[in-house]
């Protein structure tokens, strides 16, 4: 396996549209890390340039420590599995899978090892004679996978791999292609629009939009600090809740909605400047909790819709203008039209300048 390096890689078409622009990161050795943003955000054209299917304008391409970015695709030693199984309908199983290494001249012995091989990872070995068209959704996604997984190459390239699948199926597969990242301990790029494959997938996400890298860290650090507002809205379901108003001193620090009303935001911490100048407020839908008997914090928004999954309730509440969603766990439901007290976890807000959208640095 290798690594990979991005240093000021951009992509520009004839007609000026900049699809990539300035992409600058490393995928260590080893690494499983997610490319992740909404449509046309440029997520699979970079991946198609990293594999050598779209040319590079400007910037540098490394794998394994070689510039690669007039390498021709066969000659980068990466594998990619697309969206489309695009398996051989008129081949078995271990007909697909050992494709590609007969193209390339291996023996018959080596071919039938490494199919045997792929497919024992896979559960694949008592569908070796079907043909694609008798297999599910599932089965044919392990099968694109098994062909990637005998090339045993430098890197492994997913472009959305799992967005024909139904929901539970898209949940079994990711527990397997982590189980399979863990075994083989290999370098792969995945990329995807749906933030729960990200978040559950990714050793670290790099997210994007309108081509550009807007901040690249761990699951968890994305989630709790998010550099910007479109990445703190943009992971977590049901998403960040947002709010702006002008930020004033009242009984701690507070937000003016208008129309009269006020969000106590406790002991919340924003530098002094931002005093009495509009902020925009992120607040996660599991840091509003029902309020204490007598809070000096709580308000009461009215509740508009209950919607019970189970294991958790979210609650869809109105502030003056300002739409809301808390999510609970599992209890008695709130009145749809009543009032609900609730108050906030402080220390969890996020501030953004709604100008910029960046995020505020905190008070010391």
């Amino acid at each position: 396996m290798a690594g990979l390096t991005l240093d000021r890689v951009r992509k520009l078409y004839p007609d000026g549209y900049e699809a990539i622009a300035d992409a600058t990161f490393e995928v260590t050795d080893g690494e499983l890390l997610v490319l992740v943003g909404p449509s046309g955000c440029g997520k699979s054209t970079l991946l198609r340039m990293i594999a050598g299917l779209e040319s590079i304008t400007s910037g540098t391409l490394r794998i394994g420590g070689q510039v690669v970015n007039d390498v021709a695709p066969k000659d980068r030693d990466i594998a990619m599995v697309f969206q489309s199984y695009a398996l051989y309908p008129h081949m078995t199983v271990a007909e697909n899978l050992g494709f590609g290494l007969k193209l390339r001249g291996h023996s018959r012995d080596a071919v039938t090892a490494r199919v045997h091989e792929a497919a024992a990872m896979l559960g694949l070995e008592t569908l070796l004679a079907r043909r694609p068209a008798a297999l599910s959704g599932g089965q044919r996604q392990r099968v694109a996978l098994g062909r990637a997984l005998v090339r045993q190459p430098q890197v492994f390239l997913l472009d959305e791999p799992l967005s024909n699948l139904d929901a539970k199926l898209r949940m079994s597969m990711r527990v397997e292609i982590a189980r399979l990242h863990r075994r083989l301990g290999a370098t792969m790029v995945y990329v995807t629009h749906d933030q729960i494959e990200a978040m559950t997938l990714g050793q670290r996400i790099v997210v994007l939009r309108d081509g550009q890298v807007q901040q690249i860290d761990t699951p968890m650090a994305l989630y709790e600090r998010p550099a910007n507002l479109f990445v703190a809205t943009f992971l977590g379901s049901p998403a960040m809740n947002v709010l702006t108003g002008r930020l004033v001193r009242a009984d701690g620090l507070a937000l003016d909605v208008g129309d009269g009303v006020r969000l106590p935001l406790g002991a919340a911490r924003v530098a002094d400047s931002w005093l009495e100048r509009e902020v925009t407020v992120g607040i996660r839908p599991e840091d509003l909790l029902p309020a204490a008997p007598g809070s000096a914090t709580a308000f009461a928004p009215d509740v508009e819709v209950v919607e019970p999954v189970g294991n958790e309730i979210f609650v869809n509440l109105r502030l003056g203008a300002q739409a809301l969603v808390a999510r609970f766990g599992p209890q008695a439901l709130p009145v749809v039209g009543a009032p609900l007290a609730l108050e906030l976890v402080a220390p969890k807000l996020h501030f953004f300048d709604p100008a910029s959208g960046r995020r505020l640095d905190m008070a010391a």
